[in-house]
């Protein structure tokens, strides 16, 4: 079996928190198969970029590199999330087509290939994750580097015409050519990339998800939909139900039932959308009136992006707004907390919650639902309320799946998640479960590598 190379934006090295799935089920591959993790390593420094670092832990090294603020500021705050982040989140009215940033991202792109490159040998297999590196296979490539290498978008892929919106967009795109597998959350996300390819990149669609580049390379796109570590987030869930906080958060309830939303502070989350929903289910049920209580967690994040401070002084308005309408002495409706919490704590607060909200406006998967799912106690299972836009519709078909944008048809499914019997939402619950075990954040990586390691 070949040397497995990870590559991402980030690197979880020995010794710090490894919460996130994604860690997870990369760290179990590269021990399978020994290996390198590669990528920046979390520091902005003053001097030059490109610093290297290096430290191992058994059989996986891993090599970070630093970044000082000028390339950070073009390649990560710049390029990747004002420009490519909103670009395939559909949100073309977001995108900054600033040039310099575009360049910049490039740049240290190739830096990291440079870096990268003298490490690898001909029969590696090199995994490359996310949207801040999607031209580095190619740049690689460049570089004489022979081995299969592989990409995953964690991010939904745009339909072909807003990718064309971009300026220069067939210089980024058609640098994916270079991969031997290209993996998307879910077969629309492949399906639209294979339309791109078509209708702008100048290659083939060819059959079994195969393409064909204008120089007559074959590669393949294909949907690998990522999973989470179900045991492990179930057994967690259970054990946090004693944790503290977990027990003062079911005691402030006072016999409430509560509903839950776990988000990073992001426009692609449907805050706004879900906030006005549930002040329509107050509005359109007052038969529930008094008798669940929604807490909103939201953790900044991008705190210093002009979009991400107006959204959070919009949901503070929103809040204060249907708290003010609608709050009695001894109950707040909506809970607006911008704190972290750890993920275990998280897994008890879910199992709390009789409801759980999951209304992005569009997402790539979003593992929140999968989680909630997997925190449920099983005699008394809570119901999940999920968009149709985010990826984990394609599979959680046994949630109540709503359109973020239709408020009524928020509000009614809350309400209808509120007062499900308990036999239906067992049937609904186990349905869920049983999907999530068999495809879970193991059966995803698998997967992933035996397509990668069988595309030669």
């Amino acid at each position: 079996m070949s040397r497995l190379v990870v590559v991402s934006n980030r690197v979880a090295v020995p010794g710090e928190s490894r919460a996130g799935g994604l860690a997870v089920g990369l760290l179990a591959a590269l021990k399978e198969r020994g290996g390198m993790w590669f990528g920046w390593s979390g520091k902005t420094v003053r001097e030059d970029s490109g610093r290297i670092h290096e430290q191992r832990d058994g059989d996986i090294q891993y090599v970070t590199m630093d970044l000082n603020k000028r390339d950070l500021d073009a390649y990560y705050n710049g390029f990747s999330n004002r420009t490519l982040w909103p670009l395939l989140h559909f949100r073309l009215d977001l995108v900054d087509y600033d040039r310099a940033t575009r360049e910049g991202y490039r740049r240290v792109n190739a830096m990291f290939a440079d870096k990268l490159a003298p490490l690898l040998r001909d029969d590696d297999t090199v995994w490359i994750h996310d949207y801040h590196l999607i031209p580095l296979g190619s740049l690689l490539r460049e570089r004489g580097v022979g081995c299969r290498i592989g990409f995953f978008l964690h991010v939904p892929m745009p339909s072909a015409d807003l990718l064309q919106a971009m300026p220069d967009h067939l210089r980024l795109f058609s640098s994916l050519y270079a991969y031997d597998l290209i993996g998307f959350q879910t077969q629309r996300d492949a399906d639209r990339f294979h339309s791109y390819v078509r209708l702008f990149g100048g290659g083939r669609v060819l059959a079994d998800g195969m393409l064909e580049a204008p120089g007559g390379r074959q590669f393949r796109a294909a949907a690998f939909p990522i999973g989470i570590d179900t045991d492990l987030i179930a057994r967690q869930a259970k054990a946090a139900a004693n944790k503290p906080s977990v027990r003062d958060l079911r005691a402030s309830l006072r016999d409430r039932q509560l509903a839950i939303g776990v988000d990073r502070l992001d426009y692609s989350k449907g805050l706004p959308e879900r906030f006005l929903g549930f002040e329509r289910y107050l509005e359109r049920h007052a038969d529930q009136r008094g008798s669940l209580t929604y807490l909103q967690i939201a953790p900044v994040s991008r705190g210093d992006v002009t979009e991400y401070r107006q959204l959070r002084g919009q949901l503070e308005q929103i809040a204060g707004h249907i708290n003010g309408g609608h709050a009695e002495p001894d109950w707040t409706p909506l809970r607006y907390v911008n704190q972290n919490f750890t993920h275990a704590t998280l897994t008890g607060f879910y199992r709390s919650a009789a409801v759980g909200l999951v209304t992005p406006l569009r997402d790539g998967m979003n593992l929140v639902a999968k989680e909630y799912v997997a925190s449920q106690d099983p005699e008394n299972p809570g119901v999940l309320v999920l968009s149709l836009l985010a990826g984990a519709a394609d599979e959680l078909k046994q949630a109540l799946l709503v359109n973020p944008h239709d408020l009524d048809g928020v509000a009614d499914a809350i309400a209808t998640a509120a007062t499900m019997p308990l036999q239906r939402r067992r049937e609904r619950w186990q349905a869920m479960m049983d999907h999530l075990r068999r495809y879970d954040i193991n059966h995803w990586r698998r997967t992933y590598l035996e397509a990668l390691d069988s595309s030669r």
